[in-house]
């Protein structure tokens, strides 16, 4: 799910004591470079390091516009009323580029050899969450005194302020339910590590954090998604082992499916920021693109059923959306999109009267919001590539009017969604689950084979689907063919305008399929 956060690019640097001199040449580079945010670990017992606060004060001074952050601070030896006045402080001083990074102190047996306190890891959460607390009353400069009988810190009226000159934003790294609970409820954003949270991780800790947030009433959408990246330009497949391409298509894909938005990359090397600053750049401009596609295909779908008509393309009415819990009686609350009723092809490839069909609805049954999303969210994917679906009739327009070459259209037909994705996992699959297919088996990395795990009643939908994806990587490699006839001369622009009709037709009745048959069991299953 794209939660429409703002993008962020940043580093995350070592603060090594005896290197500080490069560690803010490294900051500075990161502003040269157009990146928005300098980030450093904090480990005070670690004498190795530059103390975290100390050397952030100092790049903010050798900077003037990138943002600065721990990532993330050490509770236990930072004491929340002091952290609070720290952070405060330099907000005010740099005028308003901090963000705190806040963690419950990962290394509790370093903690309390430099004198902090012994915790068990559930205590360490009781006391982040009474810091958060502190934290924001010391923030708040109205009202008297705060007082706090926590059990782990208390305060008989300690003074107020300074209130920083922004709101700054508390981002929490957790990895455990209980913490990604906890940022779902309080936090206002959640920073993973790659390194110990892969792409296939997210959605499960994720769906926690939202499902914490809706539970205290919050829209999870208030929580932005941060990522500690580690990678190479080097490699040759795999999440960030590969060139620039290859960093920026799977980025997109971890905003637009994930909802990630801040991406920090952790590396000490000049060449990796200043390449890492051209990806920045390419995540921005395709997420632009893909949000514009998705609010477009929204809106003329809004206009249609506003009118009484339905879509151009996929003939689909309203009532896509739903925000209240409701009973699945004679239909589901998200309505999937209903087939097309034009055919541009006279080719069939394969016959949909055999198409089998899932359990029956439950009438009885209600469905809460978030459950519901999980279906909303398919068919919005799904509208993203009906919309490159009508870019690609207006492509072939565009080539038989003379106004744009064979060459071209096909580059920018092979940028797209549907051409990036291998249709080996399904639509939705690919959506969250491409990123690491080089990894793992299509068994582990794939939705399918959790849905039949889930209910063996969608055994032979999911069997079915899969086959279908294999008939549409097909005619995507027809419409391919077509143009390259095209540019050689062995082909005609009717060739390519019948490839492309029947892609039309093929991949716009899959989606009606697919969405008919899952959008209930993702709701009712939960195996996003």
């Amino acid at each position: 799910m794209d939660y429409g956060h703002e993008l962020v690019f940043g580093t995350f640097l070592t603060p090594t004591i005896d290197q500080v001199d490069r560690v803010i040449a490294l900051a500075q580079l990161t502003e040269q470079a157009g990146l928005d945010l300098v980030t450093l670990q904090d480990h005070p017992y670690q004498p190795r390091l530059a103390d975290a606060w100390t050397l952030l004060s100092v790049i903010a001074a050798h900077t003037q516009t990138v943002k600065v952050a721990t990532n993330v601070a050490n509770l236990p030896l930072r004491h929340p009323v002091v952290l609070a006045r720290s952070v405060a402080s330099l907000d005010l001083i740099t005028g308003g580029r901090v963000e705190l990074g806040l963690g419950a102190g990962g290394f509790r047996e370093a903690v309390a050899a430099n004198g902090g306190p012994e915790l068990t890891a559930g205590q360490s959460i009781t006391a982040l969450e009474e810091a958060l607390a502190i934290i924001r009353e010391v923030w708040t400069p109205e009202g008297g005194g705060i007082r706090f009988p926590g059990k782990h810190y208390t305060l008989n009226g300690a003074k107020r302020g300074p209130a920083p000159a922004h709101p700054v934003e508390i981002w929490l790294g957790a990895y455990k339910p209980r913490m990604l609970a906890l940022t779902g409820r309080l936090a206002d954003g959640w920073v993973p590590s790659s390194g110990y949270t892969g792409p296939d991780a997210l959605t499960a800790m994720n769906k926690l954090i939202d499902e914490a947030a809706v539970e205290a009433g919050r829209d999870p959408s208030a929580v932005r998604r941060l990522y500690n990246l580690s990678g190479t330009f080097t490699g040759s497949g795999g999440f960030l082992q590969g060139p620039e391409p290859l960093w920026i298509e799977q980025l997109t894909e971890l905003t637009l499916t994930e909802g990630m938005s801040t991406y920090i990359l952790a590396s000490d090397n000049p060449d990796d920021i200043r390449r890492f600053a051209e990806v920045a750049e390419g995540v921005k401009e395709s997420v632009t693109a893909a949000r514009a596609a998705a609010m477009a295909a929204t809106s003329a779908a809004a206009n249609a059923a506003g009118s009484g008509d339905v879509h151009p393309t996929n003939n689909r009415t309203a009532g896509s959306a739903v925000s209240v819990s409701a009973p699945a009686s004679a239909t589901f609350p998200v309505v999937p999109t209903p087939p097309s009723t034009e055919r541009r092809s006279d080719v069939q490839v394969w016959d949909e009267s055999t198409r089998p069909t899932g359990p029956a609805l439950d009438p009885e049954r209600t469905y809460t919001p978030y459950q519901l999303s999980s279906g909303e969210h398919l068919i919005q994917v799904h509208d993203h590539l009906r919309a490159e679906l009508e870019q690609i009739h207006d492509l072939v327009e565009q080539v038989a009017a003379g106004s744009m070459g064979v060459g071209a259209a096909r580059s920018h037909i092979n940028t797209m969604t549907m051409r990036q994705n291998n249709w080996t996992l399904g639509t939705y699959c690919e959506s969250y689950c491409r990123l690491v297919t080089t990894h793992h088996s299509i068994e582990d990395a794939s939705l399918f084979p959790r849905l039949r795990r889930a209910d063996d009643r969608l055994k032979p939908v999911v069997d079915r689907l899969q086959e279908e994806h294999l008939v549409i990587h097909d005619v995507l490699e027809n419409v391919d063919k077509a143009l390259v006839s095209l540019v050689s001369g062995e082909g005609t622009l009717d060739d390519l305008r019948a490839a492309v009709d029947l892609l039309d037709d093929t991949l716009l009745s899959h989606l009606s399929y697919e969405e008919r048959e899952l959008v209930e069991p993702l709701a009712r299953l939960g195996v996003m």
